[in-house]
Parts: structure tokens; C-alpha cells; sequence
């Protein structure tokens, strides 16, 4: 990759769409799946915007987003409202989008990335989805065909402040949002089906040295270029990169940079420009008649808030500080929310049977036995049948006792005086001196045998 010109800092603001597991989508009664389905096997009048068709809004999507906005410490409109937003394109047949604009359901959240710092998140919305374009060769024309089996799909949106200012923050986040979704039970915010997508819109201003980079003292520019529709984070990540590059370029000859929306192209690692972006009142938002006003009361919110779970960021500053791993194993962890569960069984066995924690953890994370064992007590059974079957000669075990006592002699005088906790200690020294070797129970029998003399 190109260096970045260190003169320039980049702006970046996301919004991110993920689409509802619910059942149904968000203004009719029609099933909400849509992937290899038959093409517009799903819909009914008023997924396909036809005259006369009256929408309802899905509840379970009202909550399951008040619960995503919950979860990100945002504030919960307690009266909010749907919004039409015009704009013509095929796959969407009304000729505008219901969706949120003034009175999102959701207000003011952060997320806090591993290094501690504190992002803003602007809004979480709801809204409907659009249909799809499939783009095809009928006999010797090319043709764009539309399917509106995801057209009006509950989907959600989140958008954050333009406060990231390099890729790797920017993917940490997604990561962490695409684990929250999962981890809430909402979607599989899985990005190559299209359940989540994601859009970055880039600027730069330049570094002065009186100030510095201070977010108090950065001046937001006065536009913007918009990357949408990504489905890889890895791809996200190398377009943002190119778009600073490219817009380095521009500004470093004194040229200014068009709003607009481009896209990325991932043979040459440059973007492309598809169209000029719209404004705000390019949309005519207004209020949408057909939907009366959302109040959601307090005691609402409050059956909503049950549903919390450990958010991954906050799972993973416990796994820190609570079982002592480092960054990258704990972030490996909290990825999955069946894998933490996993370890945090597998720990408490490990503590349980004297085992070697850290070696226990490495083969969990680097040898996949949590995928060979599907419950924690058979990985640890089956280490406790290895440990056995290597077991020291009695000669060994005497000599590693007799070491462990006349080294440990505070340990020894703590459990002679009634401290129960002592014996754990010098089981695991025995064990680390017999570099793993040897049943726990076998240790134990040996060190108390030998105490009592």
C-alpha cells in the first residue's frame, strides 16, 4: 500500500445496514428471506409499492432495534416517527424509502475501542430495504433484471460521527457491531449473504502545527466522498486506504474534491466514481401519512433492557483484567459468543484440576480443540488421560515434592496453620516442576502424605 501524506488527516464517518432476522418484513405480512429464493417468490402489494397498499410496521424490528441502541448506550426516543425519502431507482418501486430521519428511534451512543478510546455513534433508525438488481446476459443483450424478495426487509441502520481517522479503527469497530448483532441475536450480520453492508464517507483537512491533532481543533471539510455497499471488511479497508490516497493527490495539487459516490475496484486498488452525491433536501423527507407516530413507553424500554447481554467490548476488558490473556487472544475469544462461553467453562475446569491454564487456552486458540471436543469436560478428560499416561517415575515425583516443600516454605506453613488454598498453590508448583506431567490427584496425595511427617 502507499504511504498516507502525513499532512493530511482523514475524516471518516460509517453507516452501517443490517438486515432483521425477523420473521416477516417490516411493512407487510411476506417472509423476510430472501437469500436463493426464487426470484419474487416473496412479495405482495405492498413489498412491490403498488397503488393503494397500506403498511403496517413490524414490531419485533421496532425492538430488536431499541435493543441494538440499548446495547451502544444510546438515549431511546420516546416518541419517534417514519419518514419518506424520495429518490428514483428501479429496485425501488414506490419511487421513495420508508424509513427515519428527524426521530430515530435511537440517539447519542459510543463504542469504546481496545486501546480505551470512546467513539461516537450518532443514530440507530430503522427503515425498509430495497430490491436487487441482477445484472445478466439474455441471449446477445445485456439486461438488469429486479428482484423484490428483499425489498421491504426490516433494516437497520447505524450511523457514526465523523470521528475515525484510519482504517484499522474503522475495522475494529465493524468487527465489534457485526459480533454485537450476533452476539444479541438479531441478525447473522453475515456480509457475504448482504444481511450487513457497509458505507464509509471519506474527507481530508489538513494538520496545522499550532493545533495538532486534536479532535476539539479539527475543522470538518466541506465535502465528502461516499464509499457504499462494501460486503468485506477487507475490501472496505483497502478502499478507504485508496480514497486517501487519491484525495491526498488531489488536495497536494491544490484541486478540489467532488461530493460524490464511488465505488471500489478491487483489480486496480482504486475507487471509481458512479454518481454525484445527493444533499439532505435532494430527498423531500416528510413525514410518512400511512404509519402513525411511534411512542415507546418506559416500561417498555425496561422489558426491552432484559434482553441485554455482555456487550464484546466490555466481555473483552474482562477476559483481560479477570483471566489475565492478552489483547489478541481475548479479542479471538469474544469474537464468538458460544466460544467465550466455551472458555470461560474450559477455565473454571482447568483451576478445577490444576491444569496449566495458558497451555490449555493455546491449544483451544491455536490447535482448535475446542472444535475437536464439543463440550470443555471432554478436553479436559482427554488432557488428564495425556497427563496420565506420562506420568513421572515415583523417583521423580519424590525428588520435584521435596524440592516444591523446601522452596515453598511460606506455602507450607500457610496450609499446616488451616489455609486449605495453600495445597492448590503447591500442587501447581509440584506440576510445573514436573514440566505438566502427572495426575493432579496423584500430586495432591504425595504433598499431604509428605506435610504429615
Amino acid at each position: 500500500m502507499k504511504k498516507i501524506n502525513p499532512e493530511y488527516i482523514p475524516i471518516i464517518g460509517l453507516e452501517v445496514h443490517i438486515e432483521l432476522n425477523t420473521k416477516r418484513k417490516m411493512f407487510c405480512r411476506c417472509c423476510a428471506e430472501h437469500f436463493l429464493q426464487a426470484a419474487n417468490s416473496n412479495t405482495c402489494p405492498t413489498c412491490l409499492g403498488l397503488p393503494g397498499a397500506m403498511p403496517y410496521p413490524n414490531k419485533t424490528a421496532i425492538e430488536n432495534t431499541v435493543l441494538f441502541g440499548l446495547a451502544l448506550g444510546c438515549k431511546i426516543n420516546k416518541y419517534s416517527k417514519f419518514d419518506r425519502k424520495h429518490y428514483f431507482y428501479p429496485d425501488l418501486p414506490k419511487g421513495y424509502q420508508i424509513t427515519q430521519y428527524d426521530l430515530p428511534f435511537c440517539l447519542n451512543g459510543k463504542w469504546e475501542s481496545p486501546d480505551g478510546k470512546f467513539y461516537q455513534i450518532r443514530r440507530v433508525h430503522l427503515e425498509e430495504d430495497t430490491g436487487k438488481l441482477q445484472h445478466k446476459n439474455i441471449g446477445d443483450k445485456k439486461m438488469s433484471l429486479i428482484d423484490f424478495n428483499r425489498s421491504g426487509v426490516p433494516l437497520m441502520e447505524l450511523v457514526t460521527e465523523p470521528s475515525f481517522h484510519n482504517p484499522d479503527d474503522v475495522l475494529a469497530f465493524l468487527k465489534d457491531i457485526q459480533t454485537l448483532a450476533r452476539y444479541l441475536q438479531i441478525s447473522n450480520a453475515d456480509m457475504e449473504k448482504g444481511s450487513m453492508r457497509l458505507e464509509a464517507n471519506i474527507s481530508l483537512t489538513k494538520i496545522t502545527k499550532q493545533l495538532g491533532i486534536d479532535e476539539k481543533n479539527i475543522k470538518l471539510p466541506d465535502y465528502k466522498v461516499e464509499l457504499k455497499n462494501i460486503n468485506s471488511f477487507r475490501f472496505l479497508k483497502n478502499a478507504i486506504h485508496a480514497e486517501i490516497v487519491r484525495q491526498t493527490n488531489l488536495l497536494s495539487r491544490g484541486e478540489k474534491i467532488k461530493q460524490e459516490t464511488r465505488g471500489y475496484d478491487e483489480q486496480t486498488n482504486s475507487t471509481y466514481s458512479q454518481r454525484s452525491k445527493e444533499n439532505v433536501k435532494d430527498y423531500r423527507y416528510f413525514p410518512e401519512p400511512d404509519i402513525p407516530s411511534i411512542v415507546i413507553e418506559d416500561e417498555t424500554v425496561a422489558i426491552i433492557q432484559k434482553r441485554l447481554v455482555e456487550s464484546p467490548w466490555e466481555k473483552r476488558k474482562r477476559y483481560i483484567k479477570e483471566f489475565g490473556l492478552s489483547q489478541n487472544y481475548a479479542q479471538i475469544l469474544t469474537s464468538d459468543l458460544n466460544r467465550g462461553a466455551y472458555f470461560e467453562k474450559l477455565y473454571r475446569l482447568t483451576k478445577k484440576h490444576h491444569l496449566n491454564t495458558k497451555k490449555v487456552v493455546d491449544l483451544m486458540i491455536n490447535k482448535n480443540y475446542d472444535q475437536k471436543f464439543p463440550t470443555p469436560q471432554g478436553l479436559v478428560l482427554d488432557l488428564l488421560k495425556t497427563i496420565k499416561t506420562q506420568s513421572p517415575s515415583d523417583e521423580q515425583l519424590d525428588r520435584a515434592v521435596s524440592e516444591v516443600l523446601i522452596s515453598q516454605r511460606k506455602a507450607v506453613s500457610d496450609y499446616k496453620s488451616g489455609k486449605e488454598n495453600a495445597l492448590g498453590f503447591l500442587i501447581g508448583a509440584v506440576s510445573r516442576k514436573l514440566s505438566g506431567k502427572g495426575d493432579a490427584m496423584t500430586i495432591r496425595d504425595k504433598l499431604t502424605e509428605s506435610l504429615g511427617k
